[in-house]
């Protein structure tokens, strides 16, 4: 049990260093995707393709 929660906290930190990397290099084009539970949570589960899916709807939103 306390690994799974290991695990998983694990895998949200990893989700906001990624989530501050991209808008790092991606704030000169102007797309930045703020870092909060709910893109937390989606990047962390979803991996990749959660990242992708948040920069392709923040585009459509533009």
């Amino acid at each position: 049990m306390l690994k799974q929660i290991f695990n998983i906290l694990k895998k949200i930190v990893l989700a906001a260093f990624i989530l501050y990397g991209f808008n790092m290099l991606i704030s000169p084009l102007s797309i930045i995707i703020p870092i909060n539970i709910i893109t937390l949570l989606i990047v962390s589960f979803l991996g990749f393709s959660g990242l992708l899916g948040l920069v392709i709807i923040l585009l459509v939103a533009l």
